[in-house]
């Protein structure tokens, strides 16, 4: 069973930056695409980032395009969102999600595991 740990969310000032961490372990990570996604109290989940299980593939949502930028690192069984230039609209839970695809989805009805979450919170 894959298990998934977000961690690295935290209060931040708006401008600043967070990387949040999503452990992977249960599984091979390498044949899982990534996701991130986020969730702001009063609103639906949405669509952040995804990685193909290799890397070469990215995709972000339009808001976050150019701010943020997510990774993974294989051999280390581990995903990651880098989240520059924060704005407080960004506050949310955020968490990691993993699909046995070679591309990822923007679509949260298609990964099949999701970590607990982690909060963001960005103060104006």
């Amino acid at each position: 069973q894959v298990q998934l740990v977000e961690s690295g969310g935290g209060l931040v000032q708006a401008g600043g930056s967070l990387r949040l961490s999503c452990a992977f372990s249960g599984r091979t990570f390498s044949t899982y695409a990534m996701g991130w996604f986020r969730q702001a109290p009063g609103k639906e989940r949405e669509f952040v980032a995804t990685i193909s299980r290799s890397g070469a593939n990215v995709d972000y949502a339009d808001s976050v395009k150019g701010r943020f930028t997510i990774s993974r690192e294989n051999a280390k069984n581990t995903a990651f969102l880098q989240l520059n230039s924060l704005k407080p609209e960004d506050t949310a839970v955020y968490y990691c999600a993993a699909v046995e695809l070679g591309l990822g989805t923007r679509w949260a009805n298609r990964y099949n595991y999701w970590g607990q979450g982690t909060q963001v919170t960005v103060s104006s």
